[in-house]
């Protein structure tokens, strides 16, 4: 069983920055786990903006916030955050936190939603120009 429980979101100004937090609980051992963030806009598919491997040693990131966003985890904590820097209001979007178990593919070669993937229940940021 996992939980995941994000923070952070809210409305800031184009250009500005904002940090994510997602905290999970889970039954076994949080590095089992492979952790992203999806931005899900509109009547569209939810779409990759970062992911971290198990151990953190492996990350991944859209083209459209490379160089903008920083994805990190603390596994004694059970927290992955992701840092956004300067903001463009087309990030106007409700972001999620995933989780995927161990044996499960790497969201960078799966950038989609798989049925065994966990959730959590979405944080909007609204990014005004």
């Amino acid at each position: 069983q996992v939980q995941l429980v994000e923070s952070g979101g809210g409305l800031v100004q184009a250009g500005d920055s904002l940090r994510l937090s997602c905290t999970a609980t889970v039954g076994t051992t949080f590095s089992n786990y492979a952790m992203a963030w999806f931005l899900h806009a509109p009547g569209q598919e939810r779409e990759l903006v970062a992911a971290i491997s198990r151990g953190g040693q492996n990350t991944h990131y859209a083209d459209s916030v490379t160089g903008r966003v920083t994805i990190s985890r603390d596994n004694a904590q059970n927290t992955v955050a992701l840092q956004m820097n300067s903001l463009r209001d087309e990030e106007t979007d409700i972001y999620y936190c995933s989780a995927r178990a161990y044996g499960g593919r790497w969201y960078a070669l799966t950038p989609v939603m798989l049925p065994d993937d966990h959730w959590g229940q979405g944080n909007q940021v609204t990014v005004s120009s």
